[in-house]
């Protein structure tokens, strides 16, 4: 496997690889600006070159021939198949596509949705939205190609060390953590159970979040409100919505996905005090991570993506969802989790999870690190024209949790000026891995906004988020030398 913090996966030539470059990794290179276009548009030449795929968009080989093996063994004429980690996620599957049935593949332990191939789009829908997927080790133990070395009482052994870990940066208690198969997975139990809770009653998002998270709470339960905050008067709006509309929950990033950004936490929580004392705040602190926020101060329930920074190697994908004890939901919420949320990860899955993280909280440090100097850097830089970062958009909000010392995560973003005519070029050349993810210990940069939201660009612009914006992982580089590599890239344009 390459040293991908000298050696990044970023030429022309390194279209479809792996990052990281094996298996299991779980991101994809997108060398050039027009690999993402071609990604985006469907383009045979470009998507038939991919070795892997970020598992809730694009199938993994392995989990590709683990839905054939299903085929096989499951399907009839004109039906398709989907596997996932458990007979539940399949009767889940079944539920929402509304046709179909869900059976147990009890030689592997796994759950199979079988339908009509007509249905397979709706299918996958539930796949990405829900995260609710099977691993690429997993896929590999019941193929047979890559048996786990790790036993069933080492899994469990590992999810009780993973749960212990969170809990202790967290201040919670291990039993207040519940682990899933990806960090989509851990909302949309989070939703699942906001909705059994609360039903009827839609929920609210608060700024600009990650395209799913939205999506999600769009296309399941009883719908969402949608406030981008680009202007004051939504804190106004969002009062006026809780006097007369009864939610499930709010939700918010901390800080948000691309823009850095932070709600006006104290805002946010007079306003509930006033208007809806007892709706929940949902908090997803993957960007900051719970080594530099304490989320809990505002959220009755935080979610994290453990795929990410708490993971760093890019070769397991892992959600959580923390409950705060404090929080007047939280027996009601600890009781449905216990209940419904399949919150143990796989053996293999939880063993190599286990291992990434010991580390944690100091790559965490050094990756918060450079991303500030990399942002204060671009912010000075003559071509560059607009930089977001937690430290300058994350305002009172992002300070209220903000742990002594802590630092603002791995992320900032930023456009360069007369972007039509530049960003290609400057993404081109830039010598840094290139693909979707992030919390990599290596740099990981993406244009962000086509590849999140390639089919909706003007309504991402008119909420304000440029389609030209790059994102930026930092990683564990040396921080000159990360500095040094955009510089170069900056100067062909």
């Amino acid at each position: 496997m390459s040293d991908l913090l000298k050696h990044p996966l970023c030429h022309a030539e390194d279209l479809g690889k792996a990052i990281p470059d094996h298996d299991l990794g779980v991101s994809v290179c997108l060398p050039l600006w027009k690999h993402v276009v071609g990604y985006e548009e469907g383009d045979q030449e470009i998507v038939s070159k991919f070795k892997s795929g970020y598992p809730r968009f694009c199938c993994p080989p392995a989990i590709t021939r683990l839905f054939e093996a299903a085929e096989k063994e499951f399907a009839g004429a004109g039906e398709r198949c989907l596997v996932f980690p458990r007979l539940v996620h399949a009767e889940r599957c079944v539920k929402f596509i509304e046709i179909g049935r869900a059976v147990e593949w009890t030689a592997h332990q796994l759950g199979v949705a079988v339908f009509p191939a007509d249905s397979y789009v709706k299918a996958r829908k539930f796949w990405r939205f829900c995260g609710e997927c099977v691993s690429t080790r997993q896929a590999c133990d019941a193929l047979g190609e890559h048996r786990s070395e790790a036993t069933a009482e080492e899994g469990k052994a590992a999810n009780r060390i993973i749960r212990e870990r969170i809990a202790q940066l967290a201040d919670q208690q291990p039993e207040d953590v519940f682990l899933f198969p990806s960090g989509m997975a851990a909302n949309f139990a989070v939703h699942r159970m906001l909705t059994h809770l609360f039903p009827s009653r839609k929920t609210a998002q608060l700024d600009f979040p990650y395209v799913d998270v939205l999506k999600l709470q769009q296309f399941f339960g009883s719908g969402a409100h949608f406030l981008p905050l680009i202007k004051d008067s939504e804190y106004d709006d969002l009062r006026a919505l809780l006097q007369n509309e009864p939610l499930a929950g709010i939700f918010c990033e901390a800080p948000s996905n691309p823009l850095l950004r932070c709600v006006d936490f104290e805002r946010l929580l007079a306003i509930r005090a006033e208007a809806q004392p007892g709706v929940p705040i949902i908090v997803d602190d993957t960007i900051s991570t719970v080594a530099h926020v304490d989320a809990h101060r505002v959220a009755d329930v935080v979610t994290t993506s453990l795929t990410k920074s708490f993971s760093g190697v890019g070769d397991v994908l892992a959600g959580s969802v923390v409950l705060n004890r404090k929080s007047p939901h939280h027996a009601a919420f600890s009781a449905f989790l216990t209940a419904n949320a399949d919150h143990e990860l796989w053996r293999g899955d939880a063993v190599a999870l286990e291992l990434n993280s010991r580390d944690f909280v100091q790559r965490a440090t050094t990756m918060s690190r450079n991303a500030k100097t990399l942002a204060d850097h671009l912010r000075s830089h003559p071509k560059v024209d607009r930089v977001w970062h937690a430290a300058n958009e994350g305002g009172r909000g992002y300070e209220l949790i903000r742990r002594e010392n802590g630092g603002y995560g791995c992320l900032c973003s930023f456009t360069l000026k007369n972007p039509e005519h530049t960003s290609a070029t400057f993404y081109d050349a830039l010598r840094a891995c290139k693909g979707p993810s992030l919390g990599t210990n290596f740099t990981l940069v993406c244009p962000y906004t086509l590849l999140a939201h390639y089919e909706e660009l003007d309504w991402v612009e008119s909420v304000g988020v440029s389609r030209w914006l790059i994102r930026v992982s930092a990683g564990l580089e040396d921080t000159q030398e990360l500095i040094t590599r955009f510089d170069e890239a900056l100067a062909l344009v």
